[in-house]
């Protein structure tokens, strides 16, 4: 009888409930397996930001050149989209749409919620006095409705790409801090901040240091969800007339107009527009499920793949 006296054998990490720590690439290779539905939508962001760098050269046409003989033209080799009522090319102006959306909605993101991520943490670090003062102004903006507060906005600042980005970052700010705030509230209490304070560190240094580092996993989740938001906001904003300018080849504007008034007669007007906007949005959704699953402990492993 063979002995194994003298062979070491491995002892499975998983008895100690001990788990190697993985590379970038082990665990980007790991989300690509464990989440199909985040994969799908990593794929359509890359594909968005290709197409908006790369706009010149995959369009076939000027998105903003009028031809009579193009006008309604029917889908086909030339016009894969076919043409509007101007006879400017469908396809062309979604490429380039394209660029519209990912500006707006990658700046009004990320400017939204770093300035809702420092509101919500100065509140909750100085407390007292400015947290209810901060709170209450979250609660005065959190009650008007998001598309109504970023229309009366931009009847002030007045229609421009760089308007809707104020404007939506103004409207993603109380909804981020009121979020974060929560986050910020457990942290302040652990012992490693309390630990800082009680040595002398500063209120900057324990707010950088240790309570934005803590949260910042929420904070990508958060940027995630509102970057989805943003595109369909301001779709929404210039298919009411008060987002981008009417000549520009913005998704919400090509839904708008002549695709309202004339989608019997040529009903690609309004598919080819509102199906990037679905793949979009949704393929931004799903990422954010995926991200937060990944990024948070307690949902490590769970939710749809």
């Amino acid at each position: 009888m063979a002995s194994n006296q003298g062979t070491a054998q491995p002892v499975p990490e998983e008895i100690f409930g001990l788990r190697a720590k993985r590379t970038f690439l082990q665990e980007f290779v790991a989300f690509l397996k464990g989440k199909r539905l985040g994969t799908f939508g990593l794929v359509v962001a890359v594909v968005l930001v290709v197409v908006a760098v790369f706009a010149p050269w995959i369009s076939n046409h000027d998105p903003y050149r009028i031809s009579v003989e193009n006008i309604y033209a029917m889908p086909g080799v030339d016009h894969y989209f076919g043409g509007d009522h101007l006879g400017r090319d469908v396809f062309s102006r979604i490429v380039y749409g394209a660029r519209i959306s990912l500006v707006v909605g990658i700046l009004a993101s990320f400017i939204g919620c770093t300035i809702g991520m420092a509101v919500g943490v100065v509140s909750v670090h100085f407390g007292g006095a400015t947290d209810l003062a901060v709170q209450r102004v979250i609660d005065a903006m959190i009650a008007f409705p998001t598309l109504i507060l970023a229309i009366a906005i931009m009847a002030a600042l007045g229609a421009s790409i760089m308007n809707v980005v104020i404007a939506l970052s103004i409207v993603y700010v109380p909804s981020t801090a009121r979020v974060l705030r929560a986050q910020y509230l457990a942290i302040k209490e652990m012992d490693y901040v309390l630990a800082a304070r009680s040595i002398g560190a500063g209120s900057m240094r324990i707010m950088i240091k240790h309570m934005i580092p803590n949260a910042f996993a929420l904070y990508l989740v958060i940027v995630t969800f509102h970057l989805g938001g943003a595109i369909i906001a301001e779709a929404s904003l210039s298919f009411l007339g008060v987002g981008s300018p009417p000549d520009e080849p913005s998704w919400g504007g090509m839904l708008s107009g002549a695709a309202s008034q004339y989608v019997a007669l040529a009903p690609w007007l309004a598919f080819f527009p509102g199906a990037a906007i679905f793949v979009v949005v949704f393929s931004w959704n799903v990422l954010g499920d995926a991200l937060r699953d990944v990024l948070d402990p307690r949902l490590r492993g769970t939710g749809p793949s």
